[in-house]
């Protein structure tokens, strides 16, 4: 990821909204979620949420795909893994010991008790 896909990341993530579905959809796996449901689980107004989703689609945050009748929105799990990595990529200095509470904190919910206090 370059520092411009970065930032688009950033600023979409930068609305308590949109960070919110993109938890939810994380949560939700890689059956993701239909649009009716993100909205009722994010408490917003289908509209809203609609609009939500099309801002975090267009930064690669999730993806869409249609199964029937309905449009399915999934995390976009290799975009979210490389925004992770650009932010760790140059990680402690060479001190790899330093950041292993965030990459263990990031594999998959495993966490120490302290990095529990910390999220």
């Amino acid at each position: 990821m370059d520092e411009r896909q970065a930032l688009t990341s950033f600023a979409a993530l930068s609305q308590e909204t949109r960070l919110h579905i993109v938890r939810i959809l994380v949560v939700a796996g890689p059956d993701g979620m239909a649009a009716g449901a993100v909205a009722e689980r994010a408490k917003v107004s289908p509209s809203n949420v609609s609009f939500h989703l099309k801002e975090l689609e267009r930064a690669g945050l999730i993806k869409q795909k249609r199964e029937a009748r309905s449009i399915i929105y999934t995390a976009n799990y290799h975009c979210l893994g490389a925004l992770i990595r650009f932010l760790m990529e140059d990680c402690c200095a060479g001190h790899p010991e330093i950041c292993a509470q965030a990459v263990e904190v990031a594999a998959c919910g495993v966490q120490t008790a302290e990095a529990k206090r910390v999220v």
